[in-house]
């Protein structure tokens, strides 16, 4: 767990270092807001595509040989970034650190596969809370590094923590079995098949697809504007991940209460705490100290209902986890992408209100979907 834990820290901010340095990177490209979206479009579209086409092969795979080229290739696509000369070639390069990424997805299973199955919730729980302190260090160090010594050497302080914990990886990463001889396509056109037969998975895809509308839109948007409507620079952005960071007290304690008492109190909790946030980020326009307010409660909410939809998730397939988590992940980054584009949109056409609007309807029809499932279950 320890290993598995570093590994996540280490591979989790990739990214995410570019969301408090869109502001510099705008200006040094000579970029408006529209097309520095694209930068954190790419890269969550990236990292969808990794889920996509590489998580499933931890079915039919040694997940350690999957985790280990995936670790490698990431340390050179962040160090293609670092030198991006252009706009274009910084998308691409966040388009692969996106691909790379995903080892995360392989992670997770990895860590579901291993745990008692008294004992899922919190194991998925611990490594999750990984996952979210990388980002937060991402945000963070994006925002002080881009502010003080420039925005490329974000990415090189990312490539040598990975390098950092390469060694190690190599030595002592376990081994795990094949589930499954499917051809790789027969291997992708299975997850059509476990959408077919669970009906949990599918609530979990639609309820994350939009979740993701409000968290990227969120994260793709708030350096922006900050910049343009309050005057604050990439530090400030990249401080504002640490109140947007409080979901990591809740993570795992939301997998022991999910252990307990079973992911629909969790979920529904969750989705309106990310209702609720975009109220706050509404007065963020007149008060900026409300965006730091209301990304600790979209953090909450965002944080409390993944573990609990990702350990129901890795609960439904046995012999199937990396497929499954394939499903959630697709979820989960497909929001995102989808988020950051329509976000990033918004603000350039209609103003940071629209935003707000756009991302709390997607959370109010997320919530629906969780409370008819809940009712037809009673």
């Amino acid at each position: 767990m320890l290993l598995l834990t570093a590994a996540i820290f280490s591979v989790a901010g990739g990214i995410h270092y570019q969301t408090p340095m869109l502001g510099p990177m705008a200006a040094e490209f000579g970029a408006d807001t529209a097309q520095i979206g694209w930068i954190p479009t790419a890269t969550f579209g990236g990292f969808l595509a990794g889920i996509a086409l590489l998580a499933p092969l931890g079915d039919r795979m040694d997940k350690r040989s999957l985790i280990l080229r995936q670790h490698f290739a990431c340390i050179v696509a962040l160090l293609a970034a670092a030198a991006a000369p252009t706009l274009a070639t910084a998308a691409a390069a966040g388009f692969v650190i996106g691909i790379c990424g995903s080892t995360s997805q392989s992670i997770i299973p990895l860590v579901a596969e291993l745990a008692p199955p008294n004992e899922r919730g919190r194991a998925v729980g611990t490594v999750l809370t990984a996952v979210f302190l990388g980002i937060l260090f991402a945000r963070i160090v994006g925002g002080v590094v881009a502010a003080h010594l420039g925005w490329r050497w974000t990415y090189v302080i990312g490539a040598a923590m990975m390098i950092a914990v390469a060694p190690v990886l190599v030595m002592r990463l376990p081994h795990s079995a094949p589930r499954t001889s499917l051809s790789y396509p027969r291997l992708l056109a299975s997850l059509l098949k476990l959408l077919a037969e669970h009906a949990d998975m599918r609530r979990v895809l639609a309820i994350q697809i939009l979740l993701g509308v409000c968290y990227g839109g969120f994260w793709a948007t708030i350096a922006t504007m900050l910049l343009k409507v309050h005057g604050l620079g990439p530090e400030i952005a990249g401080l504002i991940a640490i109140p947007g960071a409080a979901g990591i007290l809740i993570t795992r304690p939301a997998g022991r209460w999910l252990d307990q008492r079973g992911a629909a109190p969790i979920v529904r909790t969750g989705i309106a705490l990310m209702f609720c946030a975009y109220a706050v980020f509404a007065l963020g326009l007149w008060w900026p100290a409300a965006l730091a307010v209301g990304a600790a409660i979209l953090d909450c909410g965002l944080r409390a209902t993944l573990v609990a939809n990702q350990t129901t998730v890795n609960s439904l397939a046995p012999e199937a986890r990396s497929r499954s988590n394939t499903v959630f992940g697709i979820s989960v980054w497909s929001g995102n992408a989808l988020g950051a584009l329509v976000a990033s949109l918004a603000l350039a056409h209609a103003g940071w209100l629209a935003v707000c609007a756009l991302s709390a309807f997607a959370a109010a029809v997320a919530l629906g979907v969780q409370l008819v499932a809940m009712k037809r279950a009673t």
